[in-house]
């Protein structure tokens, strides 16, 4: 056992794109980094090589969060490792795109199962230690869609506004153990699709145009959850913050 004097943070979906470049930021903010993954178990440890590369502490975690036992499981392991959780960033997320008229239950379920029931599995089993740290923050990853809504994404849309409502409940129940919890919501962001090419982008990312006129980096929205975990955010709760370039405006 090796408890870590620094703050300990678990990104969820943190093999690649967003979720990576969210484990490498709070690994350079100081952050030792459980780094989740389900099945990518080369790209988990790619991210985790990157930060022990660069002089910081990482832990490779496989779980598939819609897994209450793996989840159980995985805090354990954090919790045996370091001692302490001080931020949880639900990340893991499912977005393939379907038709209304071809969506299958299965898809239905598991896109719910992955986003929301990972996010309250994992937040439900890091409360303890949560509640033990004197800076805890829980971060949620939702989606431009959720806000905007979108064609043939059903079941991705209705589980990120799930996370909107989940925030909320969670910065109402949490308030009282001092524990913050915001989502961040991330626009048009440059990443790439697994088994997609540039070409097989999402549909809605037609429809929609930043104010800036260009598309955000998995880096800035990893920028905002440092933000969010650090001490300057400690008086924001319940929040939603946007980072899509001005593509969407509302509250």
């Amino acid at each position: 056992m090796s408890h870590a004097a620094q703050p300990v943070a678990l990104v969820t979906g943190a093999g690649r794109n967003i979720g990576r470049a969210i484990a490498r930021a709070l690994a350079a903010s100081g952050h030792a980094v459980a780094v989740n993954v389900r099945a990518s178990l080369a790209e988990g440890q790619a991210v985790v090589d990157e930060i022990v590369a660069g002089g910081g502490q990482a832990l490779l975690c496989v779980a598939d969060v819609g897994d209450r036992d793996a989840v159980a499981a995985m805090l354990a392991r954090i919790g045996h490792t370091w001692g302490r959780l001080d931020l949880l960033v639900n990340n893991a997320a499912v977005r393939r795109e379907a038709a209304l008229e071809s969506l299958s239950a299965a898809d239905w379920h598991d896109t719910l199962r992955v986003v929301l029931d990972g996010a309250f599995f994992c937040s439900q089993a890091a409360l303890p230690m949560l509640k033990a740290s004197p800076r805890a923050a829980i971060v949620n990853i939702g989606g431009l869609t959720a806000h905007t809504g979108a064609a043939n994404r059903v079941h991705v849309v209705t589980a990120k506004a799930g996370l909107v409502g989940l925030t909320r409940a969670l910065a109402h129940d949490l308030a009282p153990s001092n524990i913050t919890v915001n989502c961040v919501a991330p626009g048009l962001i440059d990443t790439v699709r697994q088994g997609s090419s540039a070409s097989a982008a999402p549909q809605h990312h037609a429809t929609h145009k930043p104010l800036l006129g260009r598309r955000g980096s998995a880096g800035e929205v990893a920028q905002a959850v440092v933000f969010l975990a650090g001490d300057a955010a400690r008086f924001i709760t319940g929040q939603v913050l946007h980072v899509n370039g001005g593509t969407y405006l509302g509250g």
